[in-house]
């Protein structure tokens, strides 16, 4: 059953963290890669395991799930299309306060995991509460298709300026970053301009904070 309930949206950082994936499959090697992406430490678990997951950097332990090994990890993934060992992962993980994501089974999920796709520091993500993954999908790459690099580069710009800002001892919080942003500095960056797109925000910020 897919959530209806409101979702409390969050980017988990797992870099470093033991993460486990229950199966071996086509689908157990997306998640495994997501994860990868993210920096995460990947133990495989399940009898048999493909090629393309073993070729990957992760621990791989060729036999069954057992009961209450995911209370060792951060976060858990089922992608085993047996209910019965993913109920197992979901019990356990519940138990262990996991959070567990049960590939295509809704129902045996504490996180769903959106749609998503990388440009540069910009994360772009997409849910439809796991009622139908092709529309977030969908919706993504849609959105996707008009962010280019100018996009990172503005990510830049506004990271760099926020961090002069504190530097001086005083707070990001009160500026009208959202003013900045819509007085056409993308436009300037996108024209590589950047000069004057700095020049731009800083007058938009120095005006903010008057």
């Amino acid at each position: 059953m897919p959530v209806d309930e409101p979702l409390y949206p969050v980017n988990l950082v797992v870099a470093g963290r033991a993460c486990l994936v229950v199966g071996g499959g086509r689908v157990a090697r997306q998640k495994v890669q997501g994860l990868l992406d993210a920096g995460a430490r990947v133990t495989v678990v399940a009898p048999e395991v493909d090629p393309e997951v073993t070729a990957l950097p992760v621990a791989v332990e060729r036999r069954p799930y057992r009961r209450d090994e995911v209370a060792g990890y951060r976060l858990a993934i089922a992608a085993t299309g047996d209910p019965g060992v993913n109920q197992h992962v979901y019990d356990d993980a519940e138990a262990a306060g996991v959070w567990i994501n049960s590939a295509d089974d809704p129902e045996r999920c504490s996180v769903t995991l959106p749609a998503r796709a990388q440009v540069g520091r910009l994360t772009v993500t997409v849910s439809t509460g796991g009622h139908s993954p092709a529309v977030a999908a969908w919706v993504r790459d849609r959105l996707v298709a008009q962010l280019g690099p100018e996009y990172d580069q503005l990510i830049g710009l506004l990271a760099h300026e926020r961090d002069e800002v504190r530097s001086e001892g005083r707070s990001t919080e009160g500026l009208d970053w959202r003013a900045a942003l819509d007085s056409g500095i993308l436009d300037l960056v996108r024209a590589g301009r950047l000069g004057e797109a700095k020049e731009r925000l800083r007058a938009c910020l120095s005006s903010s904070s008057d």
